[in-house]
């Protein structure tokens, strides 16, 4: 009996992961078809990502002197975090600049220490936040956003129109706990 109650109970969480993966297919389909990029941008954009985070791991000052975040949307470059100082944030942006195809480098490091992990803990609930909040925003499509937290700072990406840059931006704003908010729309 105790073996049936456990076979039960497995097939009944299998069936959740099947629905949570089902589910999450839906929505980076859902993702990809919204997304005004090709299919082709938004893979370089995860290649150049991943090539820059590589060169900036492999320099030796930036490695031990700087948290760098890296985000690329049609091969605009975003680099947030912290750096002991300008020299190595100016560092960031060149080696950045260098490793990928890119259009072009928004650099948002900031000269301060790493942050703490309590720090970053409420960067992701932030961000949850501002996620949800675009979400019910219906002058808003949020799926054409992309949305970064850096220590209570919001930095917004993605191919927008005018209006609903500005639209995005005053959500935004308005929401607990952003402190500022950045924009590195690119304007259709």
């Amino acid at each position: 009996m105790k073996k049936v109650l456990l076979l039960l109970g497995s097939v009944w969480l299998l069936s959740g992961c099947a629905a949570v993966l089902v589910g999450g297919a839906a929505v980076s389909t859902i993702t990809v078809n919204e997304d005004p990029r090709s299919l082709g941008a938004q893979i370089d954009d995860t290649t150049y990502a991943t090539k820059i985070r590589s060169a900036l791991s492999e320099t030796p000052a930036i490695e031990k002197n700087a948290n760098v975040n890296v985000h690329v949307y049609n091969g605009a470059v975003l680099l947030t975090g912290q750096a002991q100082n300008n020299n190595i944030k100016a560092e960031a942006e060149r080696v950045a600049a260098a490793a990928a195809d890119i259009v072009t480098v928004h650099n948002q490091i900031r000269i301060a220490n790493s942050t703490a992990v309590s720090t970053q803990a409420h960067d992701v609930w932030l961000s949850s936040k501002v996620r949800a909040s675009l979400l019910a925003n219906k002058q808003v499509n949020s799926l054409k956003i992309d949305v970064v937290v850096e220590d209570s700072e919001v930095f917004l990406m993605g191919i927008v129109t005018e209006a609903e840059a500005q639209r995005a931006i005053d959500e935004v704003r308005n929401i607990s706990g952003v402190t500022k908010v950045f924009s590195a729309f690119e304007i259709n």
